[in-house]
């Protein structure tokens, strides 16, 4: 069947601000809107029939017009927990506007049931969808349910995405994708029921025409890789390394990398000598907990039984630093896990560390074995309740019934935030990896716009540190000062480093001011110990 001509616009919603990874300050120093693009409705695009034409808000940098929905056929649109207030608010305002909206996505594929209201759904990967869709949208056909089998999507079948769409000066990074799904089997984790415990790796000449597309578009910079587990199929990942390391050398290493891993990477001296050639410099591990009890009991045993700090610190040696996840409200967990939980961060040196309470996201082992023990709250839906935006696992969670005393999970956390984000402690943790991180030699190929926009964060920094933050700014300059003489290679990765802690600093601040207020709540009677912890909602 020939396509017809479609008007198609793709709106990414918005994430709530008060959460971690918002990352509002930095973006703001660093003259960004946002941190990255969404890689996912770019890639839907590329799916799309070419006669069908093609508009990207994302609602995180920009607005939806009126101008826009005149212009559109159809709204597609989709994303995260995180997103879920404002995407319902697109389903709501397309439909007012009488347009048929189609959300995907990875919460539409956990809670189908929420977006009831969109037109069409399209839960679970879309390349395994997207033809009969667009055959019945052709046909006449302005509502419907395409669920996809899990996990049969041969990625190296998927298409480019297209970056053309994105509008590279809104953004700190770009992103691609290598692999999806993880190996590991963690009680809590949402990623092996979306995509599988066998990942599904790209070929190499594939990804390297994704990156090669940035290059020709004339991007220069950061590129996230938003892999759930970059070193969750070793041997895929192995093989693709060294053509990224010479594709990369080619060109005058025009990009630095960051990405996600498990703390197993730090045993393999080949695959983080491999990282580091090719320009890698960051990567966000989960550690969760360092009690050996909650780590088994929660099925996280890639990081059980290892000496935590020695695996940061060998990966500070192959020139990445590491920014953390750590979780307060396991069951397993004693009255001392905070001083457990603080000690491991302070001796592995880790200067930026998410740390959330425990979530029963939906369609996990955890949310399955919680409803059979009774202890899943079901007047509560993963943290968000009617007419409220959401956040994130630092300002939502527990919406079970805790093991330990609510309230004592909740000053724990309180204290854990409250030490590992004073200036004095995190600037001690920052010399330190200053001093431990050993990045490669590139000979990089630098454009002077580039050099100009790093010059210009760097002056925003400065104004920032003596207007706003004023008694940081002295730590800042000693820190800068040392590294400078001490590892002038670090340089760029402590900064980057300062700019994330300029937003979760004051962020964990008024997450704490918001633990103080429910933690006096149950002290003085106001809410049952056994309420769901609704924090952040008036504070951030």
């Amino acid at each position: 069947m020939a396509a017809t001509r479609c008007n198609v616009l793709l709106v990414y919603p918005r994430f709530d601000l008060a959460s971690f990874w918002s990352l509002t300050t930095t973006c703001e120093i660093a003259g960004k809107r946002r941190m990255e693009p969404p890689l996912g409705l770019i890639t839907v695009a590329a799916m799309l029939p070419k006669e069908w034409s093609v508009r990207l808000i994302d609602r995180n940098a920009e607005d939806v017009t009126e101008t826009d929905l005149a212009w559109a056929d159809m709204v597609m649109t989709g994303g995260m927990i995180p997103q879920r207030a404002d995407t319902l608010r697109l389903i709501e305002l397309g439909q007012a506007h009488g347009k048929p909206v189609v959300v995907g996505g990875p919460d539409v594929t956990s809670s189908p049931q929420v977006y009831r209201i969109a037109d069409f759904r399209m839960p679970g990967e879309v390349e395994a969808t997207i033809d009969a869709f667009i055959e019945a949208w052709e046909s006449g056909a302005r509502q419907g349910l395409f669920e996809a089998e899990k996990f049969t999507v041969d990625v190296t079948r998927s298409p480019t995405p297209r970056f053309d769409l994105l509008k590279f000066e809104h953004y700190l990074a770009l992103s691609v994708q290598f692999s999806r799904g993880c190996p590991f089997t963690c009680e809590f984790c949402d990623i092996i029921e979306l995509y599988g415990r066998v990942p599904r790796a790209k070929a190499t000449d594939q990804l390297l025409g994704e990156l090669e597309i940035l290059y020709q578009l004339g991007y220069r910079g950061h590129v996230d890789f938003v892999d759930d587990n970059l070193i969750g199929n070793k041997k895929a990942v192995k093989q693709f390394l060294p053509h990224l390391c010479a594709w990369q050398q080619a060109r005058g290493f025009p990009f630095t990398f960051s990405t996600q891993a498990s703390i197993n990477l730090a045993d393999d001296e080949v695959l983080l000598h491999l990282l580091r050639d090719a320009n890698f410099g960051a990567v966000f591990i989960g550690i969760e907990s360092p009690n050996q009890e909650a780590l088994l009991s929660t099925r996280k045993k890639q990081n059980a039984r290892r000496n935590l700090t020695d695996c940061v610190h060998r990966i500070y040696r192959a020139g990445m630093f590491v920014t953390a996840g750590f979780v307060v409200g396991f069951d397993s967990e004693t009255d001392g896990m905070a001083e457990e939980m603080v000690a491991c961060i302070e001796a592995a040196a880790l200067p930026i560390c998410m740390v959330g309470l425990l979530t029963a996201l939906p369609q996990t082992q955890l949310s399955r074995r919680l409803e059979r023990e009774g202890r899943l709250n079901p007047e509560i839906d993963f943290g968000f309740v009617s007419g409220a935006d959401g956040g994130d696992q630092c300002t939502e969670g527990l919406n079970f019934s805790t093991a330990r005393a609510r309230r004592d999970v909740l000053a724990d956390y309180r204290s854990v935030l409250e030490r590992i984000n004073r200036p004095e402690a995190f600037f001690a943790r920052i010399r330190t990896v200053a001093r431990l991180l050993a990045p490669a030699r590139v000979e990089a190929s630098v454009p002077w716009r580039v050099i100009l926009n790093d010059a210009a964060t760097v002056g925003r920094l400065l104004w920032f540190l003596s207007v706003r933050r004023p008694k940081l700014l002295a730590g800042f300059v000693a820190t800068i000062a040392e590294c400078a003489v001490r590892n002038p290679r670090a340089l760029k990765q402590v900064v980057s480093l300062f700019l994330l802690y300029l937003h979760v600093g004051p962020f964990s601040e008024e997450v704490i001011a918001s633990l103080v207020r429910q933690i006096r709540s149950i002290d003085t009677g106001m809410v049952l110990p056994e309420a769901p912890a609704m924090i952040g909602r008036a504070a951030v």
